[in-house]
């Protein structure tokens, strides 16, 4: 069967790297994506932060057989060398990267080395030019930073679909519950970009949902930051179920309110504005 490779991270497969994957995907077989357990930068900063976990991301990559290298065995290796490995171990008809991919010992390797070796090793190359959006190149890089200040809604648009955050439902103090509002709350998962603390819009499932990401300033009574969650129309218990949820719009900035009644009415306002998302 005839094999195409797919070059990259991908963290978040946004729109981009979906293209990226579809080049492989029209022009042989078997499209199989070669990518890393851990991110590169991780490697050698020892400290990233992902847009999904990492097999988030991988669910993401459709149609394709995907196989995570040790990043940590091949980081010395010279490019070329690296690219004969990859001949020999998968004899491609194809290889497909995106416009500012770079591989091999000091990031020696680029677009051009591949597109040069196209006839040593019989393979056909493509290189995918950059996507844009609002007439920048659309990156992992770029998301993040979108997601840090809170734009969520272009952070989606270069996604492809809505960014998400899931973890299991634990035990809070239940004061939405008793002022109406129950809750599900999950700790926001390790190593995930940081939305900025605040209320967002979103939907679990098929239910449009009200996120306050934060330390509940009007109580004060959180040892640590967690993602509450009001799910719109349900009523159920959740604990220790897995949940995911999808920001849609980041609504309001989390603030400390004089009382529970002033707390309370302004999450009457955050539902309507949720259900109009």
């Amino acid at each position: 069967m005839k094999t195409g490779l797919i070059l990259g991270f991908f963290d978040g497969v946004h729109i981009g790297h979906q293209a990226v994957i579809n080049s492989a995907i029209e022009y042989a077989e078997k499209a199989v994506l070669i990518t890393f357990k851990n991110s590169p930068a991780e490697y050698f900063s020892g400290n990233y932060e992902y847009i999904y976990p990492r097999q988030k991301s991988i669910s993401r990559m459709h149609n394709v057989e995907v196989i995570e290298l040790d990043f940590s065995k091949i980081a010395a290796m010279p490019a070329e060398e690296y690219l004969e490995f990859l001949i020999n171990e998968y004899h491609p008809v194809s290889i497909s990267t995106g416009f500012n991919h770079t591989f091999g010992r000091n990031k020696s390797g680029d677009t051009k080395l591949l597109e040069a070796c196209q006839e040593k090793y019989d393979y056909k190359y493509f290189c995918t030019p950059p996507h844009t959006f609002e007439g920048e190149p659309i990156s992992s890089s770029r998301i993040k930073s979108l997601l840090k200040s809170g734009e969520i809604e272009k952070a989606n648009a270069m996604l492809g679909s809505p960014f998400s955050l899931e973890g299991k439902v634990i035990h809070g103090a239940q004061l939405g519950r008793s002022i109406g509002f129950p809750t599900a709350n999950i700790k926001y998962p390790e190593h995930i970009v940081k939305l900025p603390f605040g209320v967002y819009g979103g939907k679990a499932g098929c239910h449009q949902a009200v996120i306050n990401w934060g330390v509940k300033p009007t109580v004060n009574n959180v040892s640590e930051p967690a993602a509450e969650i009001h799910i719109l129309g349900f009523e159920g218990d959740l604990y220790g179920q897995n949940i995911e949820i999808e920001i849609l719009k980041k609504l309001r900035d989390e603030k400390k309110f004089e009382s529970l009644d002033d707390l309370k009415e302004q999450i009457k306002k955050d539902v309507e504005a949720c259900s109009e998302l």
